[in-house]
């Protein structure tokens, strides 16, 4: 019998992305939550940098080694990105750190993996972001080797996790161009398990989304394939 995948998910407090990571989790996987600080307050750059920094995410890795997980993750784009690529990789290592040297992953830079998995280095981003923090995604990727060609943002700094699939629809299609090799939906928040396989189909590109990128990676750190092999992702994997 092939044993139960332990991952440890340190989030945000999200409201969508714990149904949403099980959904694209294998039947032999099991995932272990932990919460940084709530923090009451609009979603703006400044609250974003404060839940984004190292000893706050270490902490909480540290919480959820007595269950001795295979791979660690932060399952939070914009507290991954928002340090730029040299403050993404020093979270992963401070995670990893927690973990006791366990492999370790950020949303961000789980992002990153599934494009060039893919091959992409041309994106389309759509996010729920107002626009200072959606720049500060879009230099994140600049700053990882991945050029934006296009961009759409909702604007919202609260209830992201509200955000219908119709809105979302829209969103991808309005912030999708010609020229952009994939469409990468950034979010742990924004819901887009439902619509993902039709989204694809409709624009004939990959489409990652924070979540999706988020188990992938994790998945792929030890050797496990999420329950989506049609898509584009699991044709990288």
């Amino acid at each position: 019998m092939t044993p139960t995948v332990r991952i440890a998910m340190v989030v945000p407090h999200d409201m969508v992305l714990d149904h949403e990571l099980w959904r694209w989790a294998p039947a032999d996987a099991s995932l272990l939550f932990t919460r940084t600080s709530f923090i009451d307050g609009p979603v703006t750059l400044e609250m974003i940098e404060e839940i984004g920094e190292t000893a706050v995410v270490e902490r909480a890795a540290r919480d959820l080694s007595a269950a001795e997980p295979h791979v660690y993750v932060y399952a939070c784009t914009s507290g991954s990105f928002v340090h730029g690529r040299r403050g993404e990789r020093r979270l992963t290592a401070a995670i990893s750190h927690a973990g006791g040297g366990r492999p370790a992953v950020t949303t961000s830079g789980a992002i990153v993996d599934s494009l060039s998995a893919l091959g992409v280095s041309r994106v389309a981003v759509a996010t729920p972001y107002d626009a200072e923090l959606a720049a500060r995604f879009g230099a994140f990727l600049t700053e990882s080797g991945i050029t934006v060609a296009s961009t759409g943002d909702l604007g919202l700094g609260h209830h992201i996790w509200e955000v219908p699939d119709e809105t979302t629809l829209e969103l991808v299609r309005a912030a999708d161009s010609d020229s952009a090799e994939a469409v990468v939906i950034s979010c742990t928040n924004l819901a887009t398990y439902d619509i993902i396989g039709h989204l694809e189909a409709e624009l004939g590109k990959p489409v990652i989304s924070a979540n999706r990128a988020t188990m992938w990676a994790a998945l792929r750190l030890v050797g496990r394939t999420p329950p989506t092999a049609e898509t584009f992702l699991g044709q990288a994997s």
